[in-house]
């Protein structure tokens, strides 16, 4: 029961503007992402506002306020328990162009991990060509690497433009799916507790690691650098993200020093790996458009610097992308949840 109206208001008034503060940040910014902490707040603050609202149904006069205070309860309510909002929400451009890279930085040290591991592989794999030339043929298991660069390279540039005529989408859409599947194995061989994934990387760093150095030692610098770059420059990195999940869910899996529950543990990285792996599956998909339609071009239809060129152009962008969108909102939710 309120005895005194006035005081009520006056000390109940902060917890209505700590709430409303909370659901109009999360209304500005779907991406929003709650810690424990503060949803518990969250609940908490919702049901002092609902208690309250129950104790105003007695006061006729206040009539404006309970409105305030209804409008609040029931956006509240939204949030917490009607899951279909959120899915309504869903912005996908929002999602690729912020929720992407936030995930990224926010586990960048499973991909920095991941990207040692692939790089131990690339020094192995050219170790290995570099003792023994004869290893070439345990080391790619792919038919079309196994001969002499520079016939390969003879065989290219004598054609130019490759044979792929009205097979090109479908090239270009085997080359995403092949891609995509070895990067959900990857990411999936986490249950291994990231062993497997470890192993994965390692071995493509060998494969990597090997063909460069055939190519280089054969003077097909300038032709491996045309070829592989275009596409490579965005099919690695995903790779690595991939890789990045994987690790992510192995030490999830492993828990450390973390008390709580395996099932709570997952709870609270899968939308972290669902993102991740679906800019994984974004970024597959343009390295293959890539691959079919600019990589395959060689010298004389596509000179060697273009292509280079146009790599490096690629990694500049994706590396910005990763390090920099995005940034500028999670600054500024942290600000807000200071303030609040």
């Amino acid at each position: 029961m309120i005895v005194d109206l006035e005081k009520f208001i006056g000390n109940q008034r902060q917890v209505w503007k700590e709430l409303e503060e909370v659901l109009g940040r999360i209304e500005r910014n779907p991406s929003t992402r709650l810690d424990l902490d503060q949803i518990k707040r969250l609940h908490l603050l919702y049901g002092i506002t609902s208690a309250d609202l129950a104790r105003l149904q007695g006061f006729a006069a206040e009539s404006e306020l309970k409105l305030y205070l209804e409008a609040l309860v029931s956006k509240g309510f939204c949030e917490i328990h009607d899951h279909r909002s959120t899915l309504q929400r869903f912005n996908p451009v929002r999602w690729a162009t912020r929720s992407f890279p936030q995930a990224f930085r926010a586990r960048a040290g499973a991909f920095w991990i991941a990207s040692a591991v692939m790089l131990f592989g690339c020094f192995f794999g050219v170790l290995m060509l570099s003792i023994d030339p004869e290893a070439k043929e345990a080391l790619m298991p792919f038919e079309q690497l196994l001969g002499d660069p520079s016939e390969r390279v003879a065989r290219e540039e004598l054609k130019g433009n490759p044979d792929l005529g009205a097979n090109k989408p479908v090239f270009s859409s085997t080359l995403m799916t092949h891609n995509i599947r070895v990067s959900i194995l990857c990411m999936a061989m986490g249950v291994t507790l990231g062993m497997g994934t470890l192993i994965l990387l390692f071995y493509n760093g060998v494969l990597l690691g090997a063909v460069a150095m055939d190519y280089i030692h054969a003077g097909q610098t300038s032709f491996l650098l045309g070829w592989l770059l275009p596409h490579g420059v965005i099919e690695i990195p995903a790779i690595l993200v991939a890789g990045q999940a994987g690790l992510l869910l192995g030490s999830t899996l492993m828990g450390g020093q973390d008390c709580l529950t395996l099932s709570h543990r997952l709870r609270r990285i899968v939308p972290d790996l669902t993102t991740l792996m679906g800019g994984v599956a974004l970024m597959l998909v343009w390295a293959g458009i890539v691959e079919a339609f600019f990589s395959q071009y060689h010298e004389p239809v596509l000179p060697y610097a273009l292509k280079i060129a146009f790599g490096a152009l690629e990694l500049t962008a994706l590396t910005l992308f990763l390090s920099r969108s995005g940034s500028m909102d999670s600054a500024s939710e942290g600000r807000s949840a200071r303030a609040s």
